[in-house]
C-alpha cells in the first residue's frame, strides 16, 4: 500500500480567496511548489481535498472547481509534481453528508481509489476540521497556523503537529517518516 499526503486546497496550497469561483484568482504560495516537490520526490502520493459549500449556496458553479483544481493539478505537473487527484464536498455546512470535512469521507474514497494506507499518511490544512478529517481517516494531521488561521473552534482534539506553512509541514512530514 501507497503512503499519501493529502492538502487542503484554500489556504494551504493556494491563497484562500473565500468562495473561488474565477480560475484566474488561483494564487499558489511560494513556498507550496517546493513543498509538493520535496514530498513527491520521497514518493507521496499528493491529493487536494476541499470543502467547496460555495457551490450548494450558489456562489460557486461546480465547473469552476474542477477548473481550478485542474489548473493547479497541471501547474504542478508542468514545475515536475504530480497530484494524483483532487477530491471536493459541494455540499452544505448542514447537508449531513461523509465527505464533508471534518468527516474522512474525501480522504477514505482517494485511499480506497489508489490503494493508500491512511496510517502511513498525512493530512494538512488550516482548520481544525482538516486535522478532524485526518484523525478521523486514521492518519497523522497537521494544522497550519499562522495570521490567516481561523480561531479554532469546535469539539476537536488538538492536533499532533502545528506548523507555519505548507514547506514547514513538509519538512516535518519527511523528518517524522524517516524517524520511525
Amino acid at each position: 500500500m501507497k503512503k499519501a499526503v493529502f492538502l487542503d486546497r484554500d489556504g494551504t496550497v493556494i491563497i484562500d480567496r473565500i468562495y473561488l469561483n474565477d480560475p484566474q484568482g488561483i494564487e499558489v504560495y511560494k513556498e507550496s511548489y517546493e513543498a509538493l516537490q520535496l514530498l513527491h520526490n520521497e514518493g507521496y502520493l499528493i491529493f487536494l481535498v476541499t470543502n467547496q459549500s460555495g457551490v450548494a449556496r450558489k456562489l460557486v458553479q461546480e465547473e469552476n472547481v474542477k477548473k481550478i483544481n485542474s489548473i493547479i493539478i497541471d501547474d504542478f505537473a508542468g514545475r515536475g509534481t504530480v497530484i494524483s487527484g483532487a477530491y471536493y464536498c459541494p455540499h452544505p455546512v448542514d447537508g449531513g453528508c461523509t465527505c464533508r470535512k471534518p468527516n474522512a469521507g474525501m480522504l477514505l474514497q482517494g485511499a480506497k481509489e489508489h490503494n493508500i494506507d491512511l496510517k502511513k499518511s498525512w493530512m494538512v490544512g488550516d482548520r481544525m476540521s482538516d486535522v478532524e478529517a485526518g484523525r478521523r481517516a486514521g492518519a497523522r494531521s497537521i494544522l497550519l497556523q499562522n495570521e490567516t488561521t481561523p480561531p479554532i473552534t469546535g469539539d476537536f482534539a488538538d492536533a499532533e503537529f502545528v506548523s507555519f506553512n505548507v514547506l514547514e509541514a513538509a519538512k516535518l512530514i519527511i523528518s517524522k517518516d524517516r524517524e520511525s
